[in-house]
C-alpha cells in the first residue's frame, strides 16, 4: 500500500475531476474540489520522489490525471467566459501544437512522452490560478498572459520532442 500512495493520490485527482462535472461552476463545492485537485497534483510527484516509488506508470497516470482535470475545467469554465474569437483561435493553435508534440513523440518512440519542463510547470500553475482570478481580473487580460506562456512552453516542448529528450 505504501508503494502505491502517490498513485492513489493521482487516481483521487481523476475521480475528483469527474466530480467537478456535477458541481455548479464557481460554487463553494466547486472551489473545494478544484483546490483539492490542485493540491493532489502538487503532492503526488513529491511523495513518489520522497518514497522512491517513481515509476513510468505513475508518470503516465499523472499525465492522464492532468488531461482529465484540464478537460473537465475547460468544459465547465470556458463556456462561461467571453473571449474574443482571436483568443479562441490562439487557444486552438496551442492545443494543436501540444497534440502535435504528443503525436510526434509517439510516432518516433512508440510511447507517450511526458515532458515536464519549468515552462510547462509555470503554464500549469497559471492555468490552475486562472479560474481563481476570474472574480477580480478580466478574463481577456489573464487569458493573454496564460496563452503567451502556454505558447512559449509549447514551442519549447517542440524542441525537446524533436530532439528526442524527455524531462521528468
Amino acid at each position: 500500500m505504501r508503494k502505491q500512495i502517490a498513485n492513489i493520490i493521482t487516481v483521487s485527482r481523476i475521480l475528483c475531476s469527474i466530480c467537478l462535472l456535477f458541481c455548479p461552476v464557481f460554487s463553494i463545492g466547486f472551489y473545494i474540489v478544484y483546490l483539492f485537485c490542485g493540491f493532489t497534483d502538487m503532492i503526488d510527484g513529491t511523495i513518489a520522489r520522497r518514497t522512491k516509488t517513481i515509476s513510468e506508470f505513475g508518470a503516465r497516470l499523472d499525465a492522464a490525471a492532468d488531461i482529465v482535470f484540464v478537460a473537465v475545467c475547460f468544459a465547465k469554465i470556458l463556456p462561461l467566459i467571453h473571449l474574443p474569437v482571436l483568443l479562441w483561435i490562439w487557444i486552438a493553435i496551442i492545443a494543436a501544437v501540444k497534440i502535435g508534440n504528443i503525436l510526434w513523440g509517439f510516432i518516433c518512440s512508440k510511447r507517450l512522452i511526458s515532458i515536464h519542463t519549468l515552462l510547462n510547470k509555470a503554464t500549469g500553475c497559471l492555468l490552475f490560478l486562472f479560474p481563481l482570478t476570474l472574480g477580480f481580473i478580466k478574463p481577456m487580460y489573464s487569458s493573454v498572459i496564460v496563452c503567451s506562456l502556454a505558447m512559449v512552453s509549447a514551442i519549447h516542448e517542440v524542441y525537446y520532442t524533436r530532439k528526442g529528450s524527455e524531462i521528468f
